[in-house]
């Protein structure tokens, strides 16, 4: 006769212990940080609170940063889902290196990354002369907080996809192409509809980060207020200012802004699973 074995949580203690244990830990990292950012916001009244959202310098980086994030976004998700093909449905020399190319912004640090864009294309950096000469300039500009954006978020939609397509079946690919259907039909009609929910979490995750990136973006924007400042470079400057008001208002729409992401992110990751199961 077989023993059961039991397993580590079966205990009900154990269960109790872990579960309290997980809830103080997110209460004191995440639940009381959060509600001290909206308390914060709203300590001096609802007016005030709205008259430092509508700070004139306030709102250019709330446009600069939405900015950003749809531009990288739809970027790095054509980006994703093209690297995400090739990678999963073609076998080529140098499939490896692309894969480790799509994971390096993930170990590098977005200082360093910043920093490189800094010496490619700034005034003395190794591209910045031949631009300036032709009339251009990237680094302190808008530009150069996307590509800075794009470097750090390359690998979101990338990954989602990559790990997605290869655990599906190529089943009703190759039926498709057996009747006749090209490349580009058998990826809108049957490839893109099993996979859109992890290109929608992928791009979720894409654009949190770009909204929330300050060490890339604060080396090549020059931090010049009204014109490159983001969010987060302006919620730094609020703070140096001594304007803590101001500072939590404006924390308070990123916060805002991640709780949407987190809820939208929730939704496609059971949709995910469901699809999985399915």
């Amino acid at each position: 006769m077989s023993q059961a074995l039991q397993r580590v949580g079966d205990s009900r203690t154990v269960r109790r212990t872990l579960l309290a244990v997980s809830a103080v830990l997110a209460v004191l990292v995440f639940g009381a940080p959060l509600a001290l950012v909206f308390a914060r916001a709203f300590a001096l009244g609802g007016s005030v609170y709205l008259e430092k959202i509508g700070d004139p310098l306030t709102l250019p980086a709330v446009r600069l940063t939405v900015l950003a994030a749809l531009v990288v976004t739809l970027i790095n998700t054509v980006f994703g889902i093209c690297a995400a093909w090739l990678i999963t449905r073609h076998s080529f020399r140098g499939r490896g290196l692309l894969t480790a190319l799509i994971e390096l912004p993930v170990s590098v640090s977005p200082i360093v990354a910043g920093v490189a864009y800094l010496f490619l294309y700034g005034a003395q950096g190794l591209l910045g002369p031949l631009l300036s000469a032709q009339g251009w300039r990237i680094m302190f500009t808008a530009p150069a907080i996307f590509l800075a954006s794009l470097f750090v978020t390359a690998p979101y939609v990338a990954r989602e996809l990559i790990t997605v397509m290869q655990a599906q079946a190529q089943d009703d690919e190759e039926a498709a192409l057996t009747l006749g259907a090209s490349g580009f039909r058998i990826f809108l009609s049957v490839t893109l509809p099993n996979v859109r929910w992890a290109l929608f979490y992928g791009a979720l995750l894409c654009n949190a980060r770009v909204m929330g990136e300050f060490g890339a973006v604060s080396v090549v924007s020059g931090k010049i207020r009204g014109r490159t400042e983001t969010l987060p470079l302006h919620i730094e400057v609020l703070f140096n200012d001594y304007n803590a008001t101001g500072a939590f208002a404006a924390s308070s729409l990123l916060a805002l802004l991640a709780l949407v992401t987190l809820g939208l992110k929730s939704l496609a990751e059971w949709r995910l699973a469901a699809a999985s199961r399915d």
